[in-house]
């Protein structure tokens, strides 16, 4: 793998941020235990504890999964009968056990979306990282799944959605997910040993951001119709919708730059030909994102979206664009050595520390308004640990191999 050495006073290599890296990991961990509900996992309010109707959804129960399996691969005692339930349950009322594929949530109605579905297959490749009975099978049907009904071969890419007997498809296509799916892909390739989970990977990097996003001063192109036609004025009437904003997500930029990064080092590590691109690119992202979306309002932090002109729409500041943030700055770093990957780094943990951290009632707030207090407009709760969670990974570990294969004991 191509890296840089790190500049001799990085945080990366300073023992007492190494550290608190770690204790903030093991401060996250027991709050996100309260989510564990029936039939897999669930919301939490701010305080971390179960609303009276709360329901296991698919995003929840397979992001806690991975993140527990990651808990337990590290030796952090008590996250085993975790992952092991979050396991039952995606075989359980959360998976169709007629049409194949699983639920959004325990009401068993709704769409299959791709985005859901690769969040399946990352807790399936972590679980099954982690050893644990019953991920084998799990992530063999995660798999089938996929490559049956979401991946499209002509297409280099991934398929939205489909109606639960999968007979309808959304004549759509979108950035998220197949970001999404390229992060599983990378788990995928490193638990299976395939490196053709590498070689699709490779192939939606092209089409999303070495065709579109370059060609857009590196700013992700989100919304497609089905013939890959971008539509920049997708939801124009619902600008905040927290899956699919109207405008670019600068937070995507950010996390589309290190997975660009995985993805050269994973090729790499597997003795396949990594584009140079790949961290060109990843610059760009990284760039453009703290260029227009940094104090993009006229006050610190991160704007959640951005018009095409580059100015802030949607002002909230959410707490997985700031861990996006941070986790690019130290893969940049890592690979680069370049001092002003050090400097954003830096920058973005110190917002984090200051306006995110939630020292009184636990874990992150989710989002800050534009005066940068806690708000609820967007992410009620305090529902997600896998973005502050792999934040405080990632930058300790190798840019390969993915998070639960590096965990993994030799």
């Amino acid at each position: 793998m191509i890296t840089s050495p790190l500049p001799a006073d990085s945080w990366l290599v300073e023992p007492a941020h190494l550290a608190w890296l770690n204790a903030e990991g093991l401060r996250l961990l027991p709050f996100a235990r309260a989510s564990r509900v029936e039939d897999g996992f669930a919301a939490l309010n701010e305080k971390g504890r179960l609303p009276a109707d709360a329901i296991a959804e698919l995003i929840h129960t397979t992001r806690m999964t991975h993140c527990f399996a990651l808990a337990h691969l590290q030796g952090i005692a008590g996250y085993d009968a975790l992952v092991d339930h979050g396991i039952v349950a995606l075989q359980g009322k959360l998976r169709d056990e007629v049409a194949g594929g699983w639920f959004a949530d325990a009401r068993r109605s709704g769409d299959k979306s791709a985005y859901l579905h690769a969040f399946v297959a990352l807790a399936a490749s972590s679980a099954q990282a982690a050893g644990r009975p019953g991920a084998e099978a799990l992530l063999a049907e995660a798999i089938r799944i996929v490559e049956t009904h979401f991946w499209s071969e002509e297409e280099g890419a991934l398929r939205e959605s489909f109606s639960r007997d999968w007979s309808q498809e959304e004549p759509y296509r979108g950035a998220n997910s197949n970001m999404h799916g390229v992060e599983a892909f990378l788990a995928l390739a490193d638990v299976t040993g395939n490196s053709i989970w590498l070689q699709r990977a490779l192939r939606i990097v092209e089409r999303l951001i070495h065709q579109h996003a370059a060609s857009q001063g590196h700013a992700v192109v989100e919304h497609f119709d089905r013939q890959w036609q971008a539509l920049p004025e997708y939801n124009a009437d619902n600008r905040a919708d927290p899956f699919r904003p109207y405008g670019s997500t600068p937070g995507h930029s950010f996390e589309w730059a290190r997975l660009l990064l995985h993805l050269e080092a994973a090729l790499q590590r597997a003795g396949l030909a990594a584009p140079a691109w790949l961290v060109d690119d990843a610059r760009g992202l990284f760039a453009s994102a703290c260029r227009d979306a940094w104090h993009a309002d006229g006050a610190p932090g991160l704007v959640y979206t951005l018009d095409w002109q580059a100015q802030p729409v949607v002002r909230a500041r959410l707490h997985w664009v700031q861990a996006e943030a941070s986790a690019a700055a130290a893969a940049l770093l890592r690979r680069t050595g370049e001092t002003e990957y050090e400097q954003w780094y830096r920058r973005f943990w110190e917002f984090t520390g200051r306006h995110f951290i939630d020292l009184h009632q636990g874990s992150w707030h989710h989002e800050l308004d534009p005066s940068n207090r806690p708000a609820a407009s967007i992410w009620p709760g305090k529902p997600d640990l896998y973005h502050a969670y792999q934040a405080v990974l990632l930058p300790r570990l190798a840019l390969a191999p993915s998070l639960a294969t590096a965990l993994a004991p030799m």
